[in-house]
């Protein structure tokens, strides 16, 4: 899995980082999205696809391998 995001849509929910910490994180000066992990370990994967389809920009994009 490879994940992407595009920082100008997202809204600074936080479910992403509520869903897979590991792999995603948020600036501290206004709550966009930062990507900690590109290609995250299979353990995280299940974390990730629900952070991708709670994420209310659609901000996130998984590229299954």
């Amino acid at each position: 899995m490879r994940v992407e995001v595009d920082e100008p849509k997202c809204v600074s929910a936080g479910l992403c980082v509520m869903s897979a910490p590991e792999v995603f994180d948020q600036r501290d000066d206004d709550g966009v999205v930062i990507l900690l992990e590109s290609a995250p370990d299979a353990d995280t994967h299940e974390g990730v696809r629900e952070a991708a389809g709670l994420c209310p920009a659609a901000a996130i994009r998984l590229l299954e391998t």
